[in-house]
Formats: C-alpha cells, structure tokens, sequence
C-alpha cells in the first residue's frame, strides 16, 4: 500500500504541532514510518488520504465499541447540534445519561462528567484525598491514569522507596505523594502500606491494564487489593476508562466481581467524542463541590454533544448486551487464528486476552506486569506491525497498548486479519 498523502500531511503538521501530532502515541515513534492519516471510517474500516481501506482494531482506542459512524450516535450527535453546541448551564441530557449509567454499573449512586479520562482520574484522586484526609497514592507500574503530574511517575530503588517524575516538568514534591507498585503482586502493596501506614488516601489501578498491553489480573492480587484496602481504609479507585462499558455492561467491576469506592470512566461513555466521568457512592460523592469542600468544575462538563453521543451509545449497550458476548467471542476467535499462525513462524510470543482487549507480545515468558512487557522484542513487533499495516491491518502502533475489537467486525474481517499475518516476514 501506498502512503505517500499520509507522509506529505505528517511533514506539514510538524511545522505548526509538536511532533505533528496532538497525542504522542500517533507519530509511531515506538514502530518508525509516519503516522497514517485518517479522511474518514465507517463500521469496522478506516479510510485514509491515500483511499487505502484499513480494518482496524483500535476502534479510537476504545470508544467506538460498535463501529465508526455508528448510526444511533451520529443522529443523536446531529440532532443535538442543531440546538446549540454548548450553553454553560444545565441540561437534562446530563441527567438522563447519569441516570443510565448510575443504572448499569454496581455499587456507583453519583457520576460527575468531566472532558477526558485524564481530568476524571485527577478529579477522582483529588475526591479520594479531600474524603480521607490523607495525601499519598499507590499506581502501579505501567498502568496510565493520564498525563497529570501525580501518575508521571516511575520507579525508585525499591518497593518502599517514593517514585520520582519521569516527565519534566512533574515536581519532586508531587512525586513523593505518589508510591509505585507491582501489577499482579499484591506484595508490592502490602509492603507501600507499611511504609506508610496511615497516610495512603487511595490505590488507583487499570483493573485490566491496557497500556502495557492488555494484562489480566490474577483473582489472588485483585480481591486481595480489595481485602487490603478494606482492612487500611483505603479507598480502592479503579480506573475504568479503557474497560468501563467494554467488559460488560457494569465494565470491569462486574466481569471481575469487585467493588471499587471511586470508579473512573472515559471513552465508551462518550461514544467517541471527548468526555470522561469519575463515580462513587453518594457518601463519596458529597464531598464535591458544590455539595462539599473538594472543588472540580469545568466550562464544558456535561457538553451536550457529548452527553448525545453518550446516551445513544450507552442506550445501544444497555438495551442489547449480548453486544458484549459477541465481542468476546470475536476476540477469542482473533486469538486462535493469531496463535495458529504465530506458531507456524516459530518465534517467541505471548497472546493475552480478556473480553474484547488483546494483544501480542513477543516474548518468550508470560506477561503479567511492566517488567515482563517491557522484555518483548520490539524489533519483531516493528516488522509485525508494519507488515500487517501493508496488508491493510491497523494495529495499535506500539507494543504497550492493547488492542480494542468493535462488533462492526466480522468473521470475515478477522480471517483477512489471520490471513494478512501469515505474509507478514517476522
């Protein structure tokens, strides 16, 4: 295939973005080449400026859990537009969509809209703080709650020693607020919680990670989180940005029978325009502004496109959920037709796998956290990921992010996926 508007566009945006792009991800830094630009997608296919058909798995990195241009959404969205874009003020779609989602997912009374999954997971550790009285966190390595300062952090010399900022421009002093720990060893957490006894206001966690490829959590680590954080009093915050309205109807608090105190939602619940929202009990949820003493606010929360784009998306999932079967079923087909052929060319690899998330590592251990993600061969995923982009395949373009399969996706889709992979040279 050829790509030749695509590099044109991408040496034009890098005279007036940073990178030419606007999300670092997108300039394919971690596989080379130049990003492909996108003129339009419909279903399970994207389009380019160059009028290559592409079939995709990203699905806008989440969101579009149904497919492009799904047509419930797209009215919705139109038909708000015509009355006005945004107002500033209340409007009852804001409630009818807080009233589904409180609906759908378990042990949630309240939900607050934001405009990204990064301000929901900053606005919800703020709540966690300002409800506990306490200043530090727990993340865990990998996992990515968004580009605020306080999860900018990687790794001291040890378990119990505080992270340091691993961006210009994060301060040593939020740093210290913020302690890391080891996805599936619930070890690493105890040992935080020692350190510190008393003073962990939260533990924030992907329940399925999605930024170091997609990882499952062992049932041993993930309810012994939640044992933990009950015996501590602390408040157990999962990140549902990626999983929330993916996994299930309830998201990952349902598909893994946990119950978080403070959940964060992003993508789905937006329909693939920007909107992020952070959920609690209405204890929790009291301490908001204007309600209670922790301020959060924003000019265009609850914007009523969004919230359109939203009701009509979550309406599709709540009134078919066997939406999240398919999907499922799909993916593990996906994972079949992937292992059958990586095996035939003999190199080292991984497939992890839960609902409609996937991806592939090449490695040859298990992939359970960071350390063991960051093991894979990139030189392999660069050769996977460009040959499968030449044979019309669009895969996340780096070896840290899961896939996300859309039901606009077909049988067919997925067997011209197998089949792109089997003339792929690895």
């Amino acid at each position: 295939m050829l790509y030749q508007r695509s590099s044109a566009l991408f040496a034009e945006a890098q005279k007036y973005i940073p990178g030419g792009v606007n999300s670092p991800v997108r300039a394919f830094k971690a596989v080379g080449g130049d990003p492909i630009f996108v003129k339009k997608a419909k279903g399970a296919y994207l389009y380019d400026e160059d009028d290559n058909r592409l079939i995709d798995y990203i699905a806008s990195w989440g969101p579009l859990i149904l497919g492009h241009a799904h047509e419930s959404v797209i009215n919705a969205v139109i038909e708000k537009a015509k009355l006005g874009t945004s107002f500033g003020m209340p409007t009852e779609i804001e409630t009818q969509l807080a009233q589904l989602a409180v609906s759908m997912v378990p042990n949630i009374d309240k939900i607050r809209f934001v405009n990204s999954g990064t301000e929901a997971c900053m606005s919800a550790v703020r709540l966690a703080r300002g409800y506990t009285g306490k200043d530090k966190i727990i993340k865990f390595a990998g996992c990515y709650h968004g580009h605020s300062d306080s999860f900018l952090i990687q790794a001291g010399s040890g378990a119990v020693t505080f992270g340091s900022p691993n961006s210009p421009g994060v301060t040593k002093g939020t740093a210290k607020d913020t302690l890391l720990a080891i996805y599936n060893d619930i070890e690493s957490v105890r040992a935080l919680v020692a350190a510190n006894k008393g003073e962990i206001a939260t533990v924030i966690i992907e329940p399925v990670a999605g930024n170091m490829g997609c990882i499952v959590p062992t049932d041993e680590f993930i309810k012994g989180l939640r044992e933990l954080c009950t015996q501590e009093g602390i408040l157990l915050l999962f990140d549902e940005v990626m999983t929330g309205f993916r996994l299930g109807k309830g998201g990952a608090q349902e598909a893994l029978g946990i119950d978080a105190d403070i959940v964060c939602f992003g993508k789905v619940i937006g329909g693939g325009l920007p909107v992020g929202a952070f959920a609690a009990k209405t204890e929790i949820m009291s301490h908001l502004a204007p309600e209670g003493p922790v301020y959060q606010a924003g000019t265009l929360s609850g914007n009523p496109l969004a919230m359109a784009a939203g009701l009509a998306m979550l309406t599709e999932l709540n009134n078919k959920p066997e939406v999240f079967e398919s999907l499922a079923k799909k993916t593990a087909y996906l994972h079949e037709g992937l292992d059958s052929v990586l095996k035939e060319k003999g190199v080292p690899y991984q497939i992890n796998r839960f609902g409609s998330m996937i991806s592939v590592h090449f490695t040859e251990n298990p992939v359970v956290d960071f350390d063991s993600s960051a093991k894979g061969n990139n030189e392999t995923f660069k050769k996977y990921f460009h040959g499968m982009l030449e044979n019309g395949i669009y895969l996340p373009p780096s070896a840290f992010e899961s896939y996300f399969l859309n039901d606009a996706l077909t049988y067919a889709d997925i067997d011209e996926t197998v089949a792109a992979l089997k003339k792929v040279n690895l």
